[in-house]
């Protein structure tokens, strides 16, 4: 039962980790505006999805307890899952000292980040809400 809870919210936890990894990389690419010679990151958040579904449904990655003793249950933990591909931006407007954050798109996209994150969260507490109310008797 426990199981076929968590894969019902697999996906909403994979998507919250990506959009959290995300925001720290458009953080630090703002945090770094003003270092010369800086290369703005990010990745592609499909495709890391993907990625991560992937190797969810394969059973790889995730962490795994150590067992001391033969009577102990085998357990995973989370996915864990980390961005594999950052990729460098390209500049729209190359700048002087070789930083290529162009601030107008780190806020651009940092808000859109947050507002999925919002989003996302939202749609994760509906899917806890209804699952709550199935397993409750009328």
């Amino acid at each position: 039962m426990i199981d076929k809870l968590g894969a019902a919210l697999n996906f909403q936890q994979e998507v919250l980790s990506l959009r959290q990894q995300r925001h720290e990389v458009l953080a630090s690419n703002v945090a770094n505006a003003d270092t010369p010679n800086y290369k703005a990151r990010d990745f592609d958040f499909s495709q890391e999805l993907s990625r991560a579904m992937d190797r969810g449904s394969a059973g790889q990655g995730g962490l795994s307890l150590a067992t001391t003793a033969s009577g102990h249950i085998a357990g995973h933990g989370g996915s864990g899952s980390k961005v594999h591909d950052l990729m460098y931006r390209v500049p729209a407007q190359p700048s002087l000292d070789g930083n290529t954050v162009d601030m107008d798109r780190e806020r651009a996209e940092f808000a859109d980040n947050a507002v999925r994150y919002q989003a996302s969260l939202t749609m994760l507490n509906s899917r806890i809400q209804g699952l709550k109310s199935a397993m409750q008797p009328e």
